[in-house]
C-alpha cells in the first residue's frame, strides 16, 4: 500500500476497507471456491450495501485481479527472500511447497484451473515473470554441462517466454522441467488427491527433486 504516513486519513481509510474486502473474498473462496465469489455476499458480510462496496472495486473481476495480483507478489517475495538468503534451486523447491500448504487457495487461484470468464491483465504477468527469474537465476547458477536434447534445442529459438534472461538451453530445460514437474506434485497433493494412498507427499515430492537434481549423462 505505500507509504502510509504520506496517506490522507481518506486514503487511509479506504485501504484498510480495501484489505477486509479482500480477506473475506479469500474466506469465500476457500468455502466455494474463486466461481462462487460474491461481491454482494462479501458486502452483506462486511454490513455494507453492495452499491457501496462497488466504490472500491468495480466488479468482481476487478476483486479476483486484485487476489491475483497479492498471490503473484507473495510467491515473488517469497522466491526473493530464499534467494536472497542463498537458497539454490533445492531451496526453492521447498520455499515453493511451503508457501503452498500455507495457503492452497491462494495457489489454486493463479496455478489451479483458470475461472470461467475471468481474464487476467497483461501487468500481472509481471509478477509471473520476476517468479521465472529467480527459477532461471538458480537454474543458471548451476552449470552443469548437460548434454543437448531435441527440447533444449528447440527452446533456443522459442525463449521469449525466459523474458530476456541470458540462461543457456539446458538451464532453460531444467527451468521448465522444475517447474512442470513440482507444480504436478503439489497440485495432486493439495487437490487431496494423494489422500488414502498410503504414503508421505513430502516424501514424494523431495524424491522427485532428488531426480531433478541428479546429474544427467
Amino acid at each position: 500500500m505505500g507509504d502510509t504516513g504520506a496517506q490522507t486519513p481518506r486514503e487511509r481509510y479506504r485501504a484498510q476497507v480495501q484489505a477486509e474486502i479482500k480477506e473475506r473474498a479469500w474466506e469465500q473462496i476457500a468455502t466455494a471456491g474463486v466461481p462462487a465469489l460474491s461481491l454482494n455476499a462479501v458486502a452483506k458480510q462486511m454490513g455494507m450495501s453492495g452499491p457501496a462496496l462497488y466504490r472500491y472495486f468495480a466488479g468482481r473481476d476487478e476483486l479476483i485481479t486484485e487476489l491475483v495480483r497479492d498471490a503473484y507478489r507473495s510467491l515473488a517475495e517469497t522466491f526473493r527472500a530464499a534467494s536472497d538468503n542463498g537458497a539454490d534451486l533445492a531451496g526453492l523447491a521447498h520455499a515453493l511447497r511451503d508457501w503452498a500448504l500455507a495457503d492452497p487457495q491462494r495457489y489454486f487461484l493463479i496455478y489451479g484451473t483458470p475461472v470461467p470468464g475471468y481474464h487476467a491483465p497483461e501487468d500481472t504477468t509481471g509478477l509471473a515473470d520476476e517468479i521465472m527469474t529467480t527459477l532461471l537465476d538458480a537454474c543458471t547458477a548451476l552449470a552443469e554441462d548437460r548434454p543437448a536434447t531435441p527440447f533444449s534445442t528447440h527452446l533456443e529459438g522459442n525463449r521469449h517466454w525466459a523474458e530476456g534472461h541470458p540462461a543457456p538451453p539446458t538451464a532453460l530445460h531444467r527451468a521448465l522441467t522444475f517447474w512442470t514437474r513440482l507444480h504436478g506434485v503439489l497440485s495432486l497433493e493439495l487437490a487431496g488427491h494423494f489422500t488414502g494412498m498410503g504414503f508421505d507427499p513430502a516424501l514424494l515430492f523431495a524424491a522427485e527433486l532428488d531426480d531433478l537434481l541428479s546429474p544427467r549423462t
